[in-house]
C-alpha cells in the first residue's frame, strides 16, 4: 500500500502492565487517523484510545501511557519479526530500526543466516505476502542476493510462494527481517564531512569568533574519530588539495594519517582537563560542575578545527571508560558530530545521526552569539527549562495540543516569543505560526505516513517547530533554517535558504509534494471537479465592491468564474485579490469572522433568500440585484422564484434547478414543505498580511471580538551581521472595536490613525485561513 494512501495511525504496546489486554507487549496496533483526530479534538490529550490489534477486528481500549506511536514504515518493519517480545526489543534499541528505514535497493549489507553473517546486496524491499483482512499492513522484508564467497549459501532464488520478488541464481538469495540485516561499513569509518556555512557567506559575514580564532597549526594537539573510538594526535602539517584543507596527523599510536580539516577537533576535548569534584555521580548539580552554570538545554559553543561549533547540551554525566564529567551535545545544522547520542553501544540521549558529540563539560562555554542579550535568554530559560529538561525525541511522537485561548497570554505574549526569523524566512514563519500555534486543523501533516526521503522534514516540523511552539511558545531561527535546508537539499527549490517565497508556494509544497495530503479544496465547474490547496480570489472588471468583506470577495469570485464547492472544506486558504504582491485592489478589506458557504456548495439544501424555506432554484442573473441583498447568490423556493421573475425587469432571467441531496423530499401540493436547512459556516482562525515584502500574521484565538494576537518574526534585532532577530507576539484587542463598526464608519477611518496594529489587518491582508470545526475532526 502506498504510504500516501495509508490513513492509519500505528502504535506499539510498550507497558507490560496490561492484564486486560489479550496481547503481549510489542504487539502492533492501529487506529484510523480521522478517528484519532476526533478523540483528540474532544480532549486536550486523550487518556485512552480504541485501537485494533493486528490479527484482530475488534477494538481494544488501551491507556495512552501504555502505547508508543510508530510510523507506518516502522510498523511494517517490526511486523516482519516473529515475536512481540522481539518487536519491543528492536523498537527500544532504535538504532537498527533507524538504519533499516534508510536501506534501499543495491545497498551492500551483511545478513545473518544460521548464526553466520554473509555478504550480499539488497535487491528487494517490501512485503512477501498480502495483508490478511482486516489488517492494513504486513511485514516488510529485505530480499538479498548473496555475493562473493557466500554465493550458493542461501535458501532461495528470489522466489517466494511461486512469485519472483527479485531474480538471482539458485541458492543465492535470502529473505530476512531488518533485525538480521546490517549495512556494510568500510573501516576505518571516519566522520564523513562537516556541512559548514557556504564559503561565500563566511567570507562576507565573518563572526567575532572567527575573527579571533587561531587557525589550526603545526604542533597543535587534536582529537578525531574512527567509528566511535576517540583518538588523539599532533598536527604535522597542513596542505591544500583540490580546494580542501587536509591535516597530516601523527597519532598517539605512532601512525600517520591524513584527514580533512572539518573532521578534526582542535585540542583534547575529551581528555587531560581539570576534573570537577564528585565525578562518581552520573548527573550532578550544575553549580558543582561548571562555573558558569551550564546545564541540560544550555546553548553552548566549543572549539572545532574549523572554528567555533554550536549546539545544545542534551545530557550531562560520566561515560564508560572515561574520567570526569561530560556533556552530550546535539550540534546545530552546519556542524557534523560522530553519533546519534550513543557512546560505546550505550545510549545517553537521542538526536539525528551525525549530530551528536561528547565533550568534557568544562570544554563548553556559553554561546557567544547571544552575549549581550542575556536578559532575553534568561527570561526564556526560566520559563522553559522545566518543560525542556531531558526531553527525548520519538520519531512517531504525537503533536502537542494547540495553545488554548486561556493560555495565550502566559505562553505567547512577549518578546522572544513565536518563531524567530532567519534570513528572509518571514513567509514561512508567519505561515507556520498561523497554522499550528492555536489550530489543529492540519495536524495530520505531523504524523501521517510519508516517503523515507521526506521523513526528516516531517520530524523537523514536528519536533523542532510545532511541539516547541506549542509547549514553550518559542522556536529558534536555526530550526526554521534547518527545515529550509532540508527542502533545498532534497531538490524542491535551490534557493530555499536564501530567498523569500510566497506562503502559498511553501504550503502547497509541504501539503502536496511532501506529505501527499488530500487536496483541501474541491471546486466544481461545469460538472467537473478540480482539486486545490489554496484559492486565489479573482474579480471581473464589473464588480461594484468598494469596502468588501471576505464573504463578498469570495462570492463575487465564485460567481465570475462559475465555480461552486463540491464539498465542505476542512480548511479554506484564501488569497486576497492583488495585482502582484505589492499592489492591492482594495484599500481595506473587512474580515469575515464567519464565512457562510451554504450558497457556494454545488449540492446541499439551501434556504430561500426571501422566505427562508427550502430553496429549489438559483438565479445567477439576480446575483447583483440590490433589491434582495448587497451581493451573494440568490436561491428561491418555487413560490418566491415565480413571484420574483414575474417582474418585468426579470423576465429575461433564467433560473436553474438546485441539486438536492438524495433523500430530500420533492415538493408536492400534498406534503408540507420541509424545514429550513442549517447553514454551513467556516470560522476565521488566522490572517497573513504583507507590507513592503514583509509577512506578519494575526491569530484569532478565542470567541470574543477582542481575542486577537499579532506576530512578527523579525519585530526587532540584536546586533548587525552577527546578531539575531527578535520575534514578538502582542495582544491586539483594539481590532474588536473596528469589527463592530458599520461599513460607513470603517470607510472613514484613516489607516495611519487606526489604533495599534489594526491598520495592518484591515489594509495589508494577503491570505485568510478558515476552518470547519466539524469537518476538521474527520480529515
Amino acid at each position: 500500500m502506498d504510504a500516501c494512501d495509508v490513513k492509519m495511525y500505528y502504535i506499539i504496546i510498550e507497558d507490560p502492565g496490561l492484564p486486560t489486554v489479550p496481547k503481549n507487549v510489542g504487539h502492533i496496533c492501529y487506529i484510523q487517523e480521522s478517528r484519532y483526530m476526533s478523540r483528540l479534538s474532544r480532549s486536550e490529550f486523550p487518556q485512552e484510545l480504541p485501537v485494533i490489534c493486528m490479527g484482530s477486528s475488534l477494538d481494544s481500549l488501551l491507556k495512552v501511557n501504555d502505547l508508543k506511536p510508530v510510523t507506518a514504515k516502522e510498523a511494517e518493519l517490526l511486523q516482519a519479526l516473529g515475536e512481540d517480545s522481539e518487536r519491543l526489543k528492536w523498537y527500544l534499541e532504535r538504532d537498527a530500526l533507524d538504519t533499516a528505514l534508510g536501506l534501499t535497493k543495491d545497498a551492500p549489507v551483511t545478513v545473518e543466516l544460521d548464526g553466520k553473517w554473509l555478504q550480499g546486496i539488497v535487491r528487494y524491499v517490501g512485503r512477501m505476502t498480502e495483508p490478511k483482512y482486516p489488517d492494513p499492513i504486513v511485514g516488510t522484508f529485505f530480499g538479498i542476493e548473496l555475493q562473493g564467497e557466500d554465493k550458493g549459501k542461501g535458501p532461495t532464488d528470489g522466489t517466494y510462494l511461486s512469485k519472483t520478488l527479485f531474480p538471482c541464481k539458485k541458492d543465492c538469495g535470502i529473505f530476512a527481517p531488518f533485525s538480521r540485516v546490517k549495512p556494510m561499513v568500510s573501516k576505518p569509518k571516519l566522520v564523513s564531512k562537516c556541512l559548514t556555512f557556504p564559503a561565500a557567506q563566511l567570507a562576507t559575514q565573518p563572526s567575532p569568533q572567527q575573527a579571533h580564532h587561531q587557525p589550526l597549526s603545526t604542533g597543535d594537539r587534536v582529537t578525531f574519530f574512527m567509528d566511535e573510538d576517540i583518538l588523539h594526535g599532533m598536527v604535522m602539517d597542513l596542505e591544500e588539495k583540490e580546494g580542501r584543507t587536509l591535516v597530516i596527523i601523527s597519532t598517539d599510536r605512532d601512525e600517520k594519517i591524513t584527514l580533512p580539516l572539518d573532521s578534526v577537533i582542535k585540542g583534547e576535548l575529551l581528555q587531560h582537563e581539570p576534573e570537577p569534584m564528585e565525578t562518581d555521580k552520573a548527573i550532578m548539580p550544575m553549580e558543582e560542575v561548571h562555573p558558569l552554570g551550564l546545564g541540560v538545554d544550555s546553548l553552548v559553543e566549543v572549539t572545532l578545527a574549523i572554528g567555533p561549533g554550536y549546539g545544545t547540551i542534551r545530557w550531562i554525566g560520566t561515560l564508560p571508560g572515561q574520567k570526569g564529567t561530560y556533556a552530550g551535545l546535539e550540534l546545530e545544522d552546519g556542524y557534523t558530530g560522530v553519533s546519534n547520542g550513543t557512546f560505546k553501544d550505550h545510549r545517553f540521549f537521542r538526536c539525528l545521526p551525525r549530530q551528536g558529540l561528547f565533550v568534557k563539560l568544562l570544554s563548553c562555554r556559553p554561546d557567544s552569539r547571544f552575549q549581550g542579550a542575556a536578559d532575553i535568554q534568561n527570561e526564556r530559560a526560566s520559563a522553559n527549562v522545566l518543560q525542556e529538561r531531558q526531553v527525548v525525541r520519538s520519531p512517531g511522537a504525537l503533536p502537542s495540543s494547540p495553545i488554548a485561548s486561556e493560555q495565550v497570554e502566559r505562553m505567547l505574549i512577549g518578546r522572544m516569543k513565536g518563531i524567530q526569523g532567519h534570513i528572509n524566512s518571514c513567509y514561512m514563519d508567519s505561515a507556520l505560526f498561523s497554522l499550528f500555534s492555536c489550530s489543529s486543523v492540519l495536524d495530520s501533516l505531523l504524523f501521517k505516513s510519508t516517503e523515507p526521503r521526506d521523513a526528516p522534514i516531517q520530524s523537523t516540523l514536528l519536533h523542532d517547530i510545532v511541539n516547541p511552539l506549542r509547549s514553550k511558545g518559542f522556536v529558534e531561527g536555526r530550526h526554521i533554517m534547518k527545515l529550509r535546508q532540508q527542502l533545498q537539499e532534497l531538490g524542491y527549490c535551490h534557493t530555499f535558504t536564501t530567498e523569500e517565497k510566497d506562503p502559498e508556494e511553501f504550503l502547497t509544497l509541504i501539503m502536496h509534494h511532501i506529505f501527499c495530503l488530500d487536496p483541501l479544496l474541491k471546486l466544481s465547474a461545469g460538472g467537473k471537479v478540480q482539486d486545490s490547496y489554496c484559492y486565489q480570489i479573482f474579480l471581473d472588471n464589473n464588480h461594484s465592491l468598494v469596502l468588501p468583506t471576505v464573504q463578498h470577495l469570495l462570492e463575487h469570485s465564485f460567481h465570475s468564474a462559475g465555480l461552486k464547492l463540491a464539498e465542505v472544506p476542512s480548511c479554506l486558504i484564501l488569497q486576497m485579490p492583488r495585482f502582484g504582491k505589492k499592489f492591492k485592489m482594495f484599500q481595506k478589506i473587512i474580515p469575515s469572522l464567519e464565512l457562510d458557504i451554504t450558497d457556494l456548495l454545488s449540492e446541499g439544501p439551501q434556504q430561500c433568500v426571501l422566505c427562508g424555506q427550502l430553496a429549489y432554484e438559483e438565479c445567477v442573473d439576480c446575483f447583483r440585484d440590490p433589491v434582495f441583498s448587497r451581493t451573494g447568490f440568490k436561491v428561491f423556493c418555487r413560490t418566491c422564484s415565480s413571484q420574483v421573475h414575474s417582474h418585468p425587469e426579470r423576465l429575461s432571467h433564467s433560473p436553474s434547478p438546485l441539486q438536492l441531496p438524495e433523500g430530500y423530499p420533492a415538493p408536492t401540493t400534498l406534503r408540507a414543505p420541509p424545514p429550513a436547512p442549517p447553514r454551513e459556516r467556516l470560522e476565521l482562525f488566522a490572517v497573513l498580511c504583507i507590507e513592503t515584502s514583509h509577512y506578519v500574521s494575526f491569530i484569532k484565538h478565542g470567541p470574543n471580538s477582542t481575542d486577537w494576537i499579532f506576530f512578527d518574526s523579525m519585530a526587532d534585532r540584536h546586533g548587525e551581521r552577527d546578531g539575531f532577530n527578535i520575534p514578538q507576539v502582542e495582544a491586539c484587542p483594539e481590532i474588536g472595536m473596528y469589527l463592530v463598526m458599520s461599513p460607513a464608519e470603517l470607510a472613514n477611518q484613516v489607516p495611519r490613525d487606526m489604533k495599534g496594529v489594526a491598520k495592518r489587518l484591515f489594509c495589508d491582508a494577503y491570505m485568510y485561513l478558515y476552518q470547519s470545526t466539524s469537518i476538521s475532526l474527520y480529515r
